[in-house]
């Protein structure tokens, strides 16, 4: 067994909420979302970030913003949408359940 795909696999599951979090405290370029991912150990590359942000914003829970940039082309901020500040609200309340879940299974039996 391949701990580093099973540890894969685990990011994976928590990059939406994540993306979605670093968005609540304001619109960001993609650049941004990535260094705030890598800060917390969650390394996500372009080819993984633009489809996941466009498939969000598919579905409405994001949207965005053209802003011309000094250094070159304009550039696309990211922002999260009503839809997806409820939507956040209701992962954040998932991701609680689980991880409290989790440290009950993962705790030794008191004796």
């Amino acid at each position: 067994m391949n701990i580093e795909n099973t540890k894969a696999q685990m990011r994976k599951g928590v990059l939406e909420f994540c993306i979605l979090s670093i968005l609540s405290d304001g619109d960001k370029y993609p650049s941004e979302i990535i260094e705030r991912m890598k800060e917390a150990k969650l390394i996500v590359v372009e080819g993984t970030l633009y489809p996941l942000l466009t498939r969000l914003k598919n579905i409405g829970l994001l949207g965005y913003r053209w802003e011309e940039s000094t250094s070159g082309p304009p550039r696309k901020y990211y922002k999260l949408t009503e839809l997806g500040e409820q939507f956040l609200k209701e992962l954040e309340v998932t991701w609680e359940e689980l991880v409290k879940s989790v440290n009950l299974t993962t705790q030794k039996p008191k004796q």
